[in-house]
């Protein structure tokens, strides 16, 4: 007789250059990336993301040898876009996408994290367009995403999942439903990232139980729900909620994980779980107690 439960071994968790507070390519308040290789290893994790591109080295041999001599594989690399603004930008997104989905793959990972671009500065606060799309600019953004699933994968044998974000366009349950119902599944699937679906008041296990064929990957954080209140009433951007400690330590915050780890298990289906706590910038030594903890955390969940 066989079990119809699903099995609890197809999430495979990770964490990324993020849960370090780094967010940039090279900041003089990041750790080293030496450091971050080191530690995330210490931390018990086997997966890393490459986060901003240029961060980790760029050149596969070198990064395949620290990565490896470190136990370290790739999950996955990530690209910010504005592919809203219709065809004029294509040819700059793509070679920006082509370079660090060329690495992704030489590291043998399978997802790249397409991020949609902020609204509104998210260091400065300062407005760079309308919060809302027209529907020519969601018609752009959907058929400039599934143009760039084919391509990714086509050249590059890379799955790319849609990373819905605070600031963005595709963030609230509303604009993620719209985006998901107007873009092909075979084409573009979900990087559903939990703490940022609840900073725009999403319930994930309900995008999950709700859009299950359609999450190809997660992002594992939580939101401290006292100080998100204070970041919505007051309009703070997302960089500043963020230096206002507004993603938090699990199990401190919201959602709880558990049963988002649970909707997702009875998927059935291959995900990585990927651990990001946005801290930037942050104290070096902070990062590291935080990350074996939240380690710890996710094995009692079942992960």
């Amino acid at each position: 007789m066989t079990s119809s439960a699903p099995s609890q071994n197809r999430i495979r968790v990770g964490s990324a250059p993020d849960s370090w507070g780094v967010w940039f390519p090279d900041d003089p308040r990041q750790v080293p990336w030496r450091r971050f290789l080191d530690e995330v290893a210490e931390a018990g994790y086997e997966w890393i993301e490459l986060g901003p591109y240029g961060y980790l080295p760029s050149d596969p041999a070198r990064l395949g040898e620290e990565t490896g001599r470190r136990g370290l594989k790739v999950s996955a690399g990530t690209v910010f876009t504005g592919l809203h603004r219709g065809p004029a930008v294509w040819e700059e997104t793509w070679a920006h996408v082509s370079d660090i989905a060329a690495l992704t793959r030489a590291m043998g990972a399978d997802h790249l994290v397409v991020i949609p671009s902020f609204w509104r500065d998210d260091k400065t606060g300062k407005v760079l367009e309308d919060r809302t799309l027209t529907p020519d600019q969601w018609r752009d953004l959907t058929s400039s995403t599934e143009r760039l699933g084919r391509e990714v994968r086509d050249r590059y044998g890379l799955r790319v999942v849609v990373h819905p974000h605070a600031d963005t366009h595709i963030d609230t349950e509303e604009n993620v439903s719209r985006f998901l119902d107007a873009t092909d599944p075979s084409l573009v699937s979900l990087c559903l990232d939990t703490g940022h679906y609840a900073y725009c008041g999403g319930d994930s296990v309900k995008l999950i139980e709700t859009y299950g064929e359609r999450i190809g990957y997660l992002h594992l954080k939580q939101v401290d729900p006292e100080i998100l209140a204070d970041v919505v009433a007051n309009e703070v951007p997302f960089g500043p909620a963020v230096g206002r400690g507004v993603m938090c330590e699990p199990p401190a915050g919201v959602p709880a994980l558990e049963p988002v780890l649970a909707a997702a298990r009875r998927l059935d289906v291959d995900l990585f779980a990927i651990v990001e706590q946005d801290m930037y910038p942050c104290p070096p030594d902070k990062p590291f107690p935080i990350a074996e903890r939240t380690r710890r955390f996710l094995r009692g969940c079942g992960v």
